[in-house]
């Protein structure tokens, strides 16, 4: 089967805003959400700043006892896979469940948890570590919690891919769905590495923005003078559903999924390919299950983290794609206001695609202030554009060599 593939409903939990709404709104106004840390004193670290979800109360979204259950990744989410049913209108019950599939995706996992108990740990010995500890740590636990929660009994498994897990975790649905495995899935990724440890080895790594004194300009993807990505934490979910399915019950169409490609660069634990290979191939790949050639996309939501070594190579990858079109495409990074939520990245992205097609808004990406000779394409800097968008094209790489690349298109019935 080669079922048509729709969104029905989006979530999100970002550091600009605990909806979808919220954040829409932060992000074409182009409002950032990076600050130095309070989730804990990161006195001593290298790299001080991150964009921390604000005001989140899980009390909110579920009841006190599956909340102390629950690692912060989860809670967000429950959270953002709240939102997307409420506002796809599904309602799973005996009958349908079977066919409702849920696949969220994490970088990390459940770290949060798993260093407070290590401190408890230590500090008070063996016994008193949690029994909660394994099944709040353990990667696919958002994915799994969250099917428990909501009854569905479809393919539930979560995808670990870096950065690019959010990204594949909604291919791989549209792709479950493509071919008659579900009818509906829930999809995406969320990440609560807001940590000591998780800072600490990403600044190791001298991957992160030393720019402590200045965190609202921090994150600058593209800009010449970026020198590494924001930590930064939350959840996108996408209901997803075969096209027959929502417009038997009268559901509305956001936008359609209409492709998905994924490699690996097989080059280097944490650089990617040098001349964009495995990130154009990606492209391509999603391309061509879409059935579009590339003068057919009207935006980019790149990847762009504000490293100076991935931005300059994604730039590459888009050219050997694009080629000439490249210099006249629109190209932004949400990055640049919500930081870099690995995992949840490529969900958070993938919201936003949808959000501009129904819009025909492209958010910004701020800081921009000094071009890049090496990136020398359109970012759409510091203001957003109104836009006639029909397909959008979204890019997520991971630590790894993993590439991962969606096409999200305007929903038109006789397409």
């Amino acid at each position: 089967m080669n079922r048509r593939v729709v969104v029905t409903g989006i979530g999100m939990v970002t550091p600009v805003g605990l909806t979808a709404g919220d954040t829409w709104d932060a992000l074409v106004n182009g409002r950032g959400g990076i600050g130095t840390i309070s989730l804990f004193d990161p006195e001593g670290l290298d790299s001080r700043i991150a964009g921390e979800v604000k005001d989140f109360d899980p009390l909110h979204y579920m009841e006190k006892k599956q909340a102390r259950r629950a690692d912060r990744f989860s809670q967000f989410a429950f959270a953002a896979a709240d939102e997307a049913l409420q506002q796809s209108g599904i309602e799973i019950e005996d009958g349908v469940s079977d066919n409702v599939a849920v696949i969220v995706g994490t970088a990390i996992g459940g770290i949060t948890t798993l260093s407070e108990e290590f401190e408890t740990m230590l500090n008070k010995g063996r016994h008193r570590v949690s029994p909660f500890l394994i099944p709040m740590m353990l990667p696919d636990m958002a994915s799994g919690q969250l099917s428990i929660r909501i009854g569905a009994r479809g393919v539930n498994y979560s995808l670990v891919s870096a950065c690019a897990s959010g990204a594949d975790c909604i291919g791989e649905a549209a792709n479950i769905i493509r071919r008659g495995d579900s009818d509906v899935a829930l999809a995406g990724g969320s990440e609560a590495a807001v940590t000591p440890i998780t800072m600490a080895g990403f600044a190791a790594a001298r991957s992160l923005s030393e720019c402590n004194d200045d965190p609202e300009h921090a994150s600058r993807p593209f800009d010449k003078d970026r020198d590494g990505f924001v930590m930064g934490e939350g959840a996108a979910i996408l209901a997803l559903e075969a096209e027959e399915h929502a417009k038997a019950r009268g559901a509305t169409i956001l936008a359609e999924v209409a492709g998905y490609g994924a490699t690996s660069d097989a080059f280097h634990v944490t650089q990617p390919d040098e001349h964009g290979r495995g990130a154009g191939e990606a492209m391509n790949r999603a391309l061509q299950q879409a059935k579009l050639r590339p003068d057919d996309i009207d935006y980019i939501n790149a990847h762009g983290t504000s490293t100076p070594m991935n931005d300059k190579l994604e730039t590459r990858a888009l050219k050997r794609v694009f080629g000439e079109y490249a210099h006249s495409l629109p190209i932004s990074s949400c990055k640049s206001m919500v930081g870099h939520l690995l995992g949840a990245a490529g969900a958070v992205e993938a919201a936003v695609c949808v959000r501009a097609i129904e819009t025909n808004t492209i958010p910004p990406t701020i800081n921009y202030t000094t071009p890049d000779p090496e990136c020398d394409l359109d970012y759409v800097p510091n203001v957003a554009r109104s836009a006639s968008l029909e397909a959008v094209m979204t890019n997520s790489l991971g630590f790894g060599g993993h590439n991962a690349s969606l096409v999200i298109r305007r929903y038109r019935e006789d397409a």
